[in-house]
C-alpha cells in the first residue's frame, strides 16, 4: 500500500544535535578505518586487537566529548518528499506538485543485465516506484546530511599543534557522525515526515542491520552507480543553500563528512548492485541523459562489460 507523505516538499534541519547523533553511531566502520577488523563492541575484547581497539575507542570518546562540549562541528540536514511515478521502465518522473501535470526532473536509473537464475528479475531502482500507467500516486524522497562543518578548522588546530593523530581522529569521527545523521534522519522520515512506519521501534543495532522498511541508495553506489545523478538530487533539495554541502566537478561532496541519497518506501525495496552492463543499455542511458555515448562510458567505466 502506498502511503502519502505527511509532509510534502522540503524539511530543513539547520542544526542537528550532536548528542542525538552519537546514539546512532555505527562504530564498526570506525575501527575498519584504522585497519582494525572486528564488530563493535566485541572488538574491544578481541584477543588479537582488543587492547589497541579499546585505546582507540577511549581516545575517540575523549575527542568526541571535546567536540560536543565546544560544538566544534555542526551537523545540518535537508530532506524532501515528492510525487513521483516510474516511466519507460527505468526512469522516475518527479512532479512539481500533486496534480502531476508538470515534471520537475526525471531520474535515470540503470538495470541489472547479468544472467540470473530463472525467476530472479534483473532489478532497477525504478521498479520500486509505481508505473505512471497504473494510475497509482507514488512518492520518492531525497536527502543530504553533513557533520563536516567545522572539520577543516578543528583539524587545522590539531595540525598546528603537530598532533596528526587527533586530526585524523576528527575526520574519522565526523564521518561516523555523518552516517549517524543519515540513520537518524531516515528514521525520522519513516516515522514522522513520511509516516509510513509510525510505530517503528528499533534499537540502534537493529537500525544498523537495516531491519526497517525502505532503503536510501546514494548516487555513485552499487544500485545507482552513475555520479552525475547527484546533481539532480542536490538541485531538487537546494542542498547547497540548506546544508553548505557543495559538489565538486567530479560530484564528490564537500565537506567530505556528508551523505546523500534517495528514499524508497516500497516494502520490498532492497539494496543490490547493478553490476556489469552492456553497450545497448549504455547507449540507451546516454540517450535518456542527453549525453554522448563516450561521456556515458566515462562515468560508467567500472560497470562496463565490454571494454
Amino acid at each position: 500500500m502506498i502511503v502519502q507523505p505527511r509532509t510534502l516538499g522540503l524539511t530543513v534541519f539547520d542544526k542537528v544535535s550532536l548528542e542525538t547523533l552519537v546514539q546512532y553511531i555505527d562504530w564498526t566502520p570506525f575501527f575498519l578505518s584504522w585497519e582494525l577488523r572486528g564488530k563493535y563492541p566485541a572488538i574491544l575484547d578481541d584477543k588479537s586487537v582488543g587492547k589497541e581497539a579499546r585505546k582507540l575507542f577511549d581516545d575517540a570518546q575523549t575527542i568526541l566529548g571535546h567536540i560536543i562540549a565546544r560544538q566544534a562541528l555542526c551537523a545540518k540536514a535537508v530532506c524532501g518528499l515528492f510525487p513521483a511515478n516510474s516511466v519507460h521502465d527505468d526512469d522516475v518522473e518527479i512532479y512539481t506538485d500533486e496534480t502531476r501535470s508538470s515534471v520537475r526532473v526525471t531520474l535515470n536509473f540503470l538495470r541489472q543485465q547479468a544472467q540470473k537464475a530463472s525467476g530472479s528479475p534483473n532489478l532497477c531502482l525504478a521498479d520500486y516506484i509505481a508505473p505512471k500507467e497504473t494510475g497509482l500516486l507514488d512518492y520518492i524522497g531525497a536527502f543530504v546530511v553533513t557533520a563536516g562543518i567545522g572539520v577543516e578548522e578543528l583539524c587545522g588546530f590539531y595540525e598546528r599543534q603537530h598532533d596528526d593523530y587527533s586530526s585524523i581522529m576528527v575526520k574519522a569521527l565526523a564521518d561516523r557522525l555523518a552516517e549517524a545523521a543519515a540513520e537518524w534522519l531516515h528514521e525520522h522520515v519513516r516515522k514522522e515526515i513520511w509516516g509510513y512506519a509510525p510505530d517503528e521501534n528499533f534499537t540502534n543495532d537493529e537500525l544498523i542491520e537495516e531491519c526497517y522498511i525502505g532503503i536510501r541508495p546514494a548516487p555513485g553506489y552499487p544500485a545507482c552507480p552513475e555520479h552525475t545523478e547527484k546533481r539532480k538530487l542536490f538541485d531538487i533539495l537546494n542542498a547547497e543553500e540548506h546544508t553548505g554541502v557543495v559538489l565538486t566537478e567530479n560530484y564528490a561532496m564537500l565537506p567530505a563528512a556528508s551523505v546523500s541519497g534517495w528514499y524508497f518506501a516500497h516494502p520490498e525495496a532492497k539494496y543490490f548492485p547493478v553490476g556489469k552492463i552492456l553497450r545497448d543499455q549504455v547507449e540507451d542511458y546516454a540517450r535518456r541523459k542527453g549525453m554522448t555515448v563516450e561521456e556515458a562510458e566515462r562515468w560508467l567505466a567500472p560497470n562496463l562489460a565490454y571494454i
